[in-house]
């Protein structure tokens, strides 16, 4: 199969993955409104894990199928930056007007996804220090069930304080048309039709990589990435559009935060144990790290997102896409573009 192919398998994934995420979705609404959540949990737990569920999906399939633990690592670090950068700046430019936040999201929500990033990047650290594992130019060590505990303690401390939030909230919404039991049918049901798409997805990555005789690690980061974050971007484009600008922003960094902390882990905790290559990684998180302080920037100016500062996201992100390109091509070599590591068996 050519390259004209494997690009159509990806295109008809990312329409299965947004078919099935607009179906997650709003059951995850409708079941929030039934239980009664404020919109900042909603925001950030329930609707953000459920538009997550394409990149949990994507780093357990690449770990346990292909052997790809570093794609499923590269899709999530690079739909988290497609998350910070090119979502709000969509948000923000369709936004009839200019994209509010509040000290609670600038506060409590970047914030908290700015230590989950840290708390990632030395869980990557510990497995090449307590774990290395010999391989010639290049940092790698295997990542454990016992290192991985330490992102997924931290996402249950962040599930407690959204907790917080809800003892105090009260519901004025009418639920009486809301039936609990079809909606948890229904998402199970899209969680099904998402999991299909991803595996698509995840093979034209490989393909891609195999074709131009790159590793599939670049393509996870831009084409897996982009095709698994369609779903956020059409909720907080929505939300934006509705004038909930809190909403919006509280999806991409609530799905930031269980993407890192949760759906890298899932892999590892399934699998037993996998390498990461740590001279690969490492770049890629300063990266995300730079990117996340962007946006804590342009959210703290006023607490609003302008339209200037949206545009300055996206064009952000285009030098990302660029540099990525110019990786994969050979140009530039700051990240060594080594085979990716294989997924070891479960102890």
């Amino acid at each position: 199969m050519d390259i004209a192919t494997w690009s159509l398998v990806a295109l008809v994934a990312t329409v299965i993955i947004w078919q099935g995420s607009g179906l997650l979705e709003t059951s995850a609404a409708r079941l929030s409104a039934w239980y009664e959540l404020p919109d900042i949990v909603q925001g950030a737990i329930v609707v953000a894990i459920g538009s997550s569920f394409p990149e949990l999906s994507t780093t357990v399939i690449s770990t346990l199928i292909h052997g790809e633990f570093e794609l499923g690592v590269a899709a999530i670090v690079g739909s988290a930056l497609f998350n910070i950068l090119v979502i709000p700046g969509i948000a923000g430019l369709s936004s009839k007007e200019q994209l509010s936040a509040n000290r609670d999201l600038v506060y409590k929500e970047a914030q908290f996804y700015m230590i989950a990033v840290a708390v990632l990047t030395l869980t990557f650290a510990f497995a090449a220090i307590y774990n290395p594992v010999e391989a010639p130019g290049s940092i790698q060590g295997e990542m454990t069930r016992w290192l991985v505990l330490m992102p997924v303690a931290l996402y249950g401390l962040y599930v407690f304080v959204q907790y917080q939030d809800t003892l105090e909230h009260v519901s004025d919404l009418d639920t009486s048309h809301i039936h609990p039991g079809r909606e948890w049918i229904r998402l199970l049901i899209s969680l099904i039709i998402i999991a299909a798409g991803v595996e698509a997805l995840v093979q034209a990555a490989i393909h891609f990589g195999d074709i131009f005789n790159t590793p599939s690690f670049l393509w996870g980061i831009t084409v897996v990435a982009a095709g698994t974050s369609v779903p956020d971007a059409f909720v907080s484009v929505r939300a934006a559009r509705e004038g909930r600008g809190i909403t919006s922003i509280a999806n991409v960094l609530g799905s930031n935060t269980f993407d890192l902390l949760v759906c890298i882990p899932a892999g590892i905790l399934i699998a037993g144990a996998a390498v990461i290559n740590f001279s690969i990684a490492a770049p890629m998180m300063a990266v995300l790290t730079l990117a996340t302080i962007a946006l804590f920037l342009v959210m703290r100016t006023n607490m609003v997102l302008s339209r200037a500062e949206s545009v300055g996201l996206l064009i952000l992100y285009g030098v990302f896409l660029l540099w990525i390109g110019l990786e994969t091509f050979g140009v530039l070599n700051l990240v060594p573009t080594l085979p990716p590591s294989t997924t070891t068996p479960a102890s």
